[in-house]
């Protein structure tokens, strides 16, 4: 088991300087002999696929959940069961509680998200954030898939960081690599994708807040589209001095 420093932002430092240079798999590895429950959060796109691919693969101690929100595509739906099948493992699935689904519904209206920023954030409050809330629970590790490369507020993404909002630590494993590296490994090891990608969705999110991008557009373009923020999130990954700690980027 790795050793670490009892202060968690040394301790992020060091997971990350143990991280650079590594491949995915070796990466998953390291992070699977960390103390504690390791919790791996999937929205079955691609990134999410080759972490989840790798980690079946790696062998990592990694309990994988997803965030089942009642709005997802079909197509993620069946990407689910069709993922369990085929690397022999269980994907948890978090649901939003009714009462809290029914009270939004009554104030804002089931999509009343189109309305106002406001009312897009309490849905994903209700549909994602409470549902991670409960799949963290008791986690000492929480992994991603975000990478740098899928907007300008993910740019600065470390490898590994202190989540001081939720205490514990968050390791996003694909921080550095390029979408054309993350295709790569998934073409070589026949990763199971979700069919919305060929018809132009890079980032999938609930089907109601999720467009096919436009030529030229940035990957992540497509997601709460109707809003004029750029650096628009849904509130699971949000970067600031206030939550989170970065540290160590990968040697270049």
């Amino acid at each position: 088991m790795l050793r670490l420093m009892l202060d968690p932002t040394a301790q992020a430092a060091q997971v990350a300087l143990h991280l650079s240079n590594r491949d995915l798999e070796d990466r998953l590895q390291i992070v699977g002999r960390l103390g504690g429950r390791k919790v791996f959060t999937t929205s079955l796109g691609i990134e999410d696929q080759v972490v989840t691919a790798a980690i079946a693969r790696s062998g990592a101690l990694i309990d994988i959940v997803t965030l089942d929100t009642g709005r997802l595509f079909r197509e993620t739906a069946e990407l689910i069961d069709e993922t369990e099948t085929r690397y022999g493992l269980r994907i948890e699935r978090f649901r939003p509680e009714r009462d809290a689904v029914a009270g939004y519904v009554e104030r804002y209206g089931r999509d009343g998200f189109y309305d106002s920023i406001e009312a897009r954030h309490a849905c994903c409050d209700v549909r994602k954030l409470q549902p991670l809330g409960r799949a963290l629970a008791g986690a000492a590790v929480w992994l991603t898939g975000v990478r740098r490369g899928q907007s300008g507020a993910r740019a600065q993404t470390p490898l590994a960081e202190y989540d001081s909002e939720r205490g514990l630590l968050k390791v996003n494993p694909l921080a550095d690599l390029s979408l054309e590296e993350i295709a790569a490994y998934a073409e070589t090891h026949s990763v199971p994708l979700n069919p919305l990608h060929a018809r132009g969705y890079p980032s999938i999110g609930c089907e109601p807040c999720t467009r096919a991008i436009k030529p030229g557009e940035p990957e992540r373009a497509g997601r709460w589209w109707w809003e004029q923020d750029q650096t628009r999130e849904c509130g699971l990954h949000v970067k600031s001095s206030a939550t989170t700690s970065p540290i160590v980027q990968r040697a270049s």
